[in-house]
């Protein structure tokens, strides 16, 4: 054993284990055809991150939902389970009758705005659902829900102020000064055609880098 394992081991008896973060940023869904997932997942608007085929018998395809840290993953050989089996994957939404109101404009048929007869939270499948918004639109009350093409199951769920503890996702997020550099570079270039085309300097360009990275970030 070595002295660092030992070390380790003696933090963890001595209840002194360092707090790692744990960033929830891929969910597997179980899809029976990869094609059609993937011409349904790009018709939300969502950002294609990845798409690679090994062989007939492994593929990945990776989405990311529009201001989402956290993707979505599918394909051939990527799970055992069930097409379809997977519900209640919850999108946070500060407007939940305007997110409705963006996927049914892309075709998306979605459910009616609905909440729940036992309050913030509802209950498996239909059970319980009341039409229209929490009467008093409270925070995580009104809901939307819409499927995949194999029936995996997908939630709105709007929030407007967070319970105690819980903090929204920032804006951007860079993982090294590289990332960063990278995107400074990239708003630098998309900048430089932003004042060709508008035929002078823009003395406001900070801002403007600044709406572009976050927009970036967002799928935009």
């Amino acid at each position: 054993m070595s002295n660092e394992q030992t070390r380790s081991d003696a933090a963890l008896s001595s209840g002194g284990a360092r707090t790692v973060d744990m960033k929830l940023e891929v969910i597997v869904i179980p899809v029976s055809d990869v094609d059609r997932a993937k011409q349904f997942y790009a018709s939300l608007g969502w950002r294609l991150d990845v798409d690679i085929a090994k062989d007939d018998q492994f593929r990945v395809v990776h989405f990311t939902p529009t201001g989402s840290s956290c993707s979505v993953l599918f394909g051939n050989g990527v799970t055992t389970e069930k097409p379809g089996s997977v519900q209640g994957l919850h999108l946070i939404v500060s407007d939940v009758v305007a997110a409705r109101a963006a996927l049914v404009a892309r075709g998306v048929d979605v459910s009616e705005v609905f909440h729940d007869v036992g309050g913030v939270f509802h209950h498996a499948g239909e059970e319980g659902r009341i039409s229209g918004p929490q009467p008093e639109r409270k925070t995580y009350g009104s809901f939307a829900s819409f499927s995949d093409p194999d029936g995996n199951g997908w939630v709105f769920q709007e929030v407007t102020t967070r319970l105690p503890g819980r903090v929204d996702a920032p804006l951007t997020t860079f993982n090294s000064a590289m990332e960063l550099a990278g995107a400074l570079r990239r708003a630098a270039a998309a900048h430089g055609e932003h004042e060709k085309q508008t035929g002078k300097p823009d003395e406001n360009w900070p801002d403007w880098y600044a709406g572009f990275i976050v927009r970036e970030q967002g799928g935009a």
